[in-house]
């Protein structure tokens, strides 16, 4: 009897601009002739996670390599896009040795991770880890949590109040599902603010759980593949906002996809980013662009008051040089208003 054993997959979840991409990127940079495979979600009308990650011009980081699964979260379309992917990953002639499957910022980990209970790939995969990518500075200054000790005082003295924050339960529901923490972006806080961040993110884990700080997603990918964790047969040790089976609602978020106009330098284009990012309900700003008399495409990323920006590729031959930046935000933040400072 021969005894097949199963393709490990790690889900890369986290909050919005966290940096996963980043992070995937550079794990597929380092595999050192590993054959990964990279199925990435994206919440909106552009795909840009799939074209950045395959920009990386290295072995492993190929088209072929990497399954797009667009316009929709992926842990609401487990049967229709998930499932189907999956299969035909495992379809391949040489089936990859190992899948990194990316997130929306906006999905909850957990139902993904119970589709990989489903009888057509339950008995050839297994979820090796979930690891969540945590934004350092955004913790840091509150972005996700209100005061717990107020929030509790005000529930309690009235129970009529609504307190419910959308952006907290999703970040909480990706923090309770992870077999490893990234605390990210740690080199932009000093070391008593990394310390209260990582005191503020354990005290969210319902289990020993690893934390570990990086830079720009740099890590020894030797830390994220090969948990071994499992995770499909461990799902009532990951707790959740929402219960078995039930259906969470992105009505709280909206997404528009902006075209932008050449730049005349990278940094007019990030000035105008980082003002549209300060409009009321904008998580989140991304996408590419062109700058006038350069021949690398510009890769800008904004995420609050924080925008960062780099030249990626060149363009290629006869591709439209046409700019879009996606932008996320609230339900019924003021598009015009982004328009107009992304306008310039």
């Amino acid at each position: 009897m021969t005894i097949v054993s199963k393709i490990p997959c790690t889900i890369v979840t986290g909050f919005l601009g966290a940096g996963k991409t980043t992070l995937v990127r550079h794990v597929v940079e380092n595999a050192k002739g590993r054959r990964l495979a990279i199925l990435v979600n994206e919440f909106g009308d552009v795909g840009f996670d799939k074209s950045f990650l395959a920009a990386c011009g290295v072995e492993g980081c190929t088209e072929d390599a990497i399954v797009e699964l667009p316009n929709g979260c992926i842990c609401c379309t487990v049967a229709d896009d998930f499932v189907p992917a999956l299969e035909t990953l495992l379809a391949r002639a040489e089936p990859p040795e190992h899948i990194l499957i990316e997130t929306s910022g906006l999905a909850l980990p957990k139902p993904l991770v119970q589709a990989f209970q489903w009888p057509a790939i339950r008995s050839r995969v297994t979820v090796d880890g979930v690891v969540a990518v945590v934004d350092g500075p955004a913790v840091a200054s509150g972005a996700f949590a209100e005061d717990p000790a107020a929030l509790e005082a005000q529930r309690a003295a009235d129970q009529s109040v609504d307190h419910d924050n959308p952006l907290e339960e999703v970040f909480e529901d990706q923090l309770l599902c992870a077999d490893l923490v990234v605390l990210n972006k740690a080199d932009l806080i000093d070391a008593p603010t990394r310390a209260r961040v990582r005191a503020e993110v354990e005290g969210h884990l319902p289990r020993a759980v690893k934390v570990v700080e990086t830079a720009n997603g740099v890590i020894d990918p030797r830390v994220l593949l090969g948990l071994g964790a499992a995770a499909e047969d461990d799902l009532d040790a990951r707790p959740s906002h929402h219960g078995e089976g039930e259906d969470h609602d992105h009505d709280d978020f909206e997404t528009v996809a902006l075209p932008i106009r050449p730049a005349i330098t990278a940094g007019d284009l990030a000035a105008r980013v980082e003002r549209a990012a300060g409009t009321d309900g904008v998580l989140r700003i991304k996408g590419f662009a062109e700058v006038e008399g350069k021949a690398m495409r510009l890769v800008v990323q904004g995420v609050g008051r924080r925008v960062v920006h780099h030249f990626d590729r060149p363009w290629r031959a006869g591709e439209p040089r046409d700019g879009t930046l996606v932008v996320i935000g609230l339900k019924g933040f003021d598009r015009d208003a982004v328009a107009a400072a992304l306008a310039g």
